[in-house]
């Protein structure tokens, strides 16, 4: 399988977890324009709240 370099643009639900799947076999940077959630990401923490 040929590896590639992936941007997902976008770290919501549908964003984070393409970028996840992907990051299996291939080089995947997903980018956010809200700060808080790309540092969460960085921090390896979930940005996606489930209120059930």
């Amino acid at each position: 399988m040929k590896n590639y370099t992936i941007a997902v643009a976008g770290t919501g639900y549908v964003g984070l977890s393409i970028a996840t799947l992907l990051s299996q076999h291939h080089q995947v940077t997903a980018v956010d324009v809200i700060p808080e959630k790309v540092e969460k990401i960085n921090n390896r923490i979930s940005p996606i709240q489930d209120e059930y």
